[in-house]
């Protein structure tokens, strides 16, 4: 097996088309040019716009959580609340007040980033970020919009990764996020 020391280079963009516009996301074909082979490939991109995953804590140390009815998956899943950045939200930390407020009807202080990912770099260029709101208190009723059913769910925010270990959440996003919770946790990373 060879190594080569020639650091990875990007691939020069040739030309884009639109492929359709599905409410969540677009898609579009890209053909990129490799610049070791010279040749021409064809690449699937979806764009979309940002996320936000939610850790929501109350006073007494419970993570808000949401369950809900997921269509790729067709079962109900625990998660941390979220959703899709709006584009007149301001940051993703007003989308993450917005969103929790929303889903849960619960309000917090001190909400900040605890870190971001990108969801697949393979087909998608757009981030999930994690925001941590504490001293989370209910203070409103929920605002569902007509495609989702949601319930509310209180969890020992100590729990969360027994959570994700042991399969009870199993969607990617809400694993990354409550890793940079974990990471928070442990004085390894700042908020």
């Amino acid at each position: 097996m060879t190594n080569s020391t020639t650091p990875i280079q990007p691939w020069p963009l040739q030309r884009s088309e639109a492929l359709g516009d599905f409410r969540i996301f677009r898609m579009r074909r890209d053909w990129r040019q490799s610049p070791r082979t010279g040749q021409e490939h064809a690449f699937y991109v979806l764009d979309s716009p940002d996320w936000v995953n939610v850790i929501a804590l109350t006073r007494e140390g419970q993570a808000v959580m949401v369950e809900q009815f997921r269509h790729g998956t067709c079962s109900v899943d625990l998660e941390v609340p979220g959703g899709v950045m709006d584009p007149e939200d301001e940051s993703p930390v007003a989308t993450a007040i917005r969103e929790l407020r929303e889903e849960t009807g619960y309000e917090g202080r001190n909400a900040r980033v605890l870190g971001k990912i990108a969801p697949n770099p393979a087909i998608q260029g757009n981030t999930c970020h994690t925001i941590l709101i504490e001293d989370c208190e209910l203070a409103a009723g929920l605002d569902l919009d007509a495609g989702e059913d949601i319930q509310t769910r209180l969890v020992p925010a100590d729990q969360l990764a027994g959570l994700v270990a042991n399969g009870r959440i199993h969607h990617s996003l809400v694993a990354v996020a409550i890793f940079h919770f974990e990471l928070w946790r442990q004085g390894v990373k700042r908020a």
